[in-house]
């Protein structure tokens, strides 16, 4: 087959969309197919990443989603050079991610003569400027739904907002993850200090104020606790001048971090902690984690509920009730054979979410989308 792969963001900036995109190309190319990532030309510089496979298709602008983050998209294009890379092209299949994010996802569509799918990644949030700008993004939605095949999204949350708008059957076909290299970044090292890691954009929705809540009542009976902060982002001042504020001891910053860090962090981590209030539609982050073999505390929104399932149901918290968390926190921490008993169903758990996997069950979904079309 010859697939197209539409990534409606800057490609020089990393994020899951983008990483699940090059995990597929990867993945499809080793199994004897044909794939080009389009993609919007990002402003301010070059493409860093596979120049020869990337079809950049117009402008980008910046645009906050509804999850409350800035990304670069699409904004104006040239239709004849659309045509002309169609015509010249001739895909198979085109796999849309995030194809509510405009521009670009619709010019391609009204023009494809090929099987479209979609793939929804993002949870809306339940707040007032999310029902305000899914207003203004359900009619623009329906419009591109009209030439689309087939649905799929990451996770149940994922698929909430577009499930409203068809009685299309969504396959849900989860994020994957490089499972070797998270495994081989595990170390049995560690430190005298129990560890609780963080890893993340510094922004309200991320919850870390309320993580910073509860370390204080924990760090109160465990001074042999540290909390170590990675990322960068628009509340982070706020944040350290809370940890000023409430006396932390043992909390460092450390700003943003490269991926070789952050899987060395993982590896010297005795728990990490995501305790995110809303807006996630799925846990990468708590996948990492348990790849790594680290036990893990999550907040209680919708999409890390979904991944979180069986044992893993025990890593879920408020993280608003700050003296409940603490004490989550501290039993995860502490209680070894809890401990134990976490990371051999974790150990198990995690198979199922192995980028070869992942992208069987869309090999396989292209397939069958193709014979239908042609049946048409």
């Amino acid at each position: 087959m010859k697939i197209g792969l539409v990534c409606p963001y800057n490609i020089n900036k990393q994020g899951g969309v983008l990483e699940v995109v090059l995990a597929l190309k990867a993945g499809l190319e080793d199994r004897g197919h044909t794939v080009k990532i389009i993609t919007p030309q990002p402003r301010g510089g070059n493409p860093i990443i596979h120049p020869d496979d990337i079809i950049f298709f117009g402008n980008s602008t910046d645009f906050r989603s509804p999850s409350h983050t800035t990304a670069q998209v699409s904004s104006t294009a040239d239709t004849e050079h659309l045509d002309d890379i169609l015509e010249t092209e001739q895909f198979d299949v085109l796999h849309f991610h995030e194809p509510w994010v405009p521009f670009l996802s619709r010019q391609i569509l009204q023009r494809s003569t090929s099987v479209n799918i979609a793939t929804f990644h993002a949870k809306i949030p339940e707040t007032l400027m999310s029902r305000t700008v899914i207003k203004v993004v359900t009619p623009y939605l329906k419009s591109v739904m009209s030439y689309l095949h087939v649905y799929t999204a990451v996770s149940d949350s994922g698929a909430e907002y577009v499930a409203g708008l068809t009685d299309t059957p969504i396959t849900i076909i989860p994020n994957g993850i490089d499972l070797k290299k998270y495994h081989n970044g595990a170390s049995k090292k560690k430190h005298a200090a129990k560890t609780i890691l963080y890893v993340g954009r510094l922004e309200r929705r991320k919850g870390v104020k309320y993580l910073l809540q509860a370390y204080q009542l924990l760090a109160q009976d465990n001074p042999d606790v540290k909390l170590v902060i990675a990322g960068d982002g628009p509340d982070r001042e706020k944040l350290e001048l809370l940890a000023e504020d409430l006396k932390l001891p043992n909390v460092s910053f450390l700003g943003y971090v490269t991926e070789e860090l952050k899987l060395k962090l993982l590896a010297e981590a005795d728990l990490f902690c995501s305790p995110a209030i809303f807006g996630e539609s799925f846990g990468i982050v708590l996948l990492e984690a348990m790849a790594t073999g680290v036990v893990c505390v999550a907040g209680n929104n919708s999409g890390y509920s979904d991944v979180m399932q069986e044992l893993g149901a025990v890593s879920i918290v408020n993280p608003h009730d700050a003296t409940e968390f603490a004490r989550r926190l501290d039993v995860l921490l502490h209680q070894d054979d809890l401990r134990v008993l976490w990371q051999k169903w974790a150990g198990e758990y995690i198979q199922q979410f192995s980028y070869p996997n992942i992208i069987d069950r869309y090999e396989e979904l292209y397939i069958d989308a193709l014979k239908q079309h042609e049946q048409h």
